[in-house]
């Protein structure tokens, strides 16, 4: 139809040429609920290609130098910075995040970490022993198990989980899996990989808690727990979604944190006043609002949000996946709510009495991936931390990286943990050798 704008096609992007499929997958942009784009629908040919692909690069690319691969990573860091805005605008609109998330976090940490693990690849080292008694050098070599950034090194292949996902996890040459995504899905992988003896490297999903002790710094602590609550729609796994509030503060923190909700804005991603867009997906918007109709139903007090205010949305906004950023109360610890990972703007605020009673409570979920302790008292911040599940544990503050230390979960928050020292160690086959002299 004459002025109708095309749609953007993507392609599958394999041994170093973007490649067109046979059949592909309506992308909705999140802030319209309207197509933006065509995604391929990709299935075991397109795997084989890509498979094929990596194991022709692999030799080359494995033998370069250290030096030779962190310049590539260096250049690609480069690359990606100098296309900063094109790509956030990208993000943004795939994803339905606002601009000023994807433009001053999600672009310029892939920036950091290409440039991150480009210096941390120079610095490894091996073991070596010595037995005198019986003559012999013992040292370690390891090799590496993924590929890098020449044709055929980096393949990306669209399509849905169980078309393509699962042609390339029981792919008898694929030697291991980084995952990131839910536990149902992880399951599944473990499954498809058994067979093969596949390494997993499995980050899964959170129920976050942040424990507020009577002694925190109230200035800080509502503005930041608000942004854990809340920042990407509530689409981050390290988000909180359990916030336990010491009772002989808990009216005062209830109410300045449901007003500081209140002045956290949902709007169009393109609005750099947003603090909230939308979410990704409309069956996504409709599992988030079930659950806070669940725990109207069971009695619990919906204080702001979802039901309660009303959100304000341009013409051409209003089928998108947008919702207000929603406080629960009243809510039994069994509760649904408390207990499963909504992964959307919803969070729960309850009172506790003592430290081992909010303990106990903090890990009385099957996840473990993180939690925030506010207190003024650093003795209790170090007992707090020891002794609750989580793979992270940040104290009156959240979301602080450090790359060279492990990330990851405990429990059904998944297997394995990235860092430096944590992924040298996955993505490589540790060697020993023995020399007799």
């Amino acid at each position: 139809m004459a002025g109708t704008k095309a749609l953007l096609t993507l392609e599958n992007f394999i041994n170093g040429k973007f490649v067109p499929c046979s059949s592909y997958i309506d992308s909705y942009d999140p802030s319209t609920g309207e197509v933006h784009c065509r995604v391929p629908d990709s299935g075991n040919e397109e795997i084989e290609a890509a498979v094929e692909a990596a194991r022709a690069a692999f030799p080359g690319w494995s033998a370069r130098s250290p030096q030779e691969r962190s310049q590539v990573l260096h250049r690609l860091a480069d690359l990606l910075e100098k296309s900063l805005e094109d790509l956030a605008q990208a993000e943004s609109r795939d994803q339905g995040k606002t601009i000023t998330l994807a433009r001053t976090m999600d672009i310029p940490r892939s920036v950091q970490n290409f440039r991150f693990f480009a210096s941390s690849i120079l610095h490894h080292t091996s073991e070596c022993t010595h037995m005198d008694h019986v003559g012999c050098l013992h040292y370690t070599l390891r090799a590496p198990v993924g590929i890098g950034v020449p044709p055929g090194v980096v393949n990306i292949v669209f399509g849905t989980g169980p078309k393509v996902g699962e042609a390339l996890v029981s792919h008898p040459e694929v030697p291991l899996i980084s995952f990131t995504g839910s536990q149902p899905t992880a399951e599944r992988i473990a499954q498809l990989s058994a067979p093969h003896c596949k390494k997993l490297s499995l980050e899964l999903g959170g129920k976050n808690p942040a424990i507020i002790f009577e002694d925190a710094n109230l200035e800080e602590c509502i503005p930041t727990t608000v942004r854990s609550s809340f920042a990407n729609q509530g689409e981050i796994c390290l988000c909180t979604s359990r916030i336990f509030v010491q009772k002989s503060i808990y009216s005062e923190f209830l109410k300045k944190f449901v007003a500081a909700t209140r002045m956290w804005k949902v709007g169009i991603p393109s609005d750099p006043s947003a603090s909230m867009g939308a979410l990704i997906s409309k069956a996504h918007l409709e599992k988030v609002r079930s659950y806070v109709k669940k725990a109207r139903a069971e009695g619990a007090r919906i204080l702001c949000g979802e039901g309660v205010d009303t959100l304000s949305l341009p013409p051409k906004n209003q089928a998108g996946y947008f919702m207000l950023p929603t406080v629960i109360t009243d809510i039994k610890d069994e509760s649904c709510c408390m207990k499963e990972e909504i992964f959307g703007p919803v969070t729960c605020v309850v009172p506790f009495d003592s430290e081992e009673e909010v303990i106990q409570r903090a890990n009385s979920v099957k996840y473990g991936l993180a939690a925030t302790v506010w207190s003024s008292n650093v003795g209790r911040v170090h007992r707090v931390a020891k002794k609750l599940q989580s793979g992270l544990v940040w104290t009156n503050c959240w979301l602080i990286r450090e790359l060279n230390l492990p990330f990851g979960g405990m429990k059904s928050s998944g297997i394995g943990r990235e860092g430096a020292k944590d992924s040298y160690e996955f993505f490589t086959e540790v060697k020993t050798i023995t020399i007799k002299h």
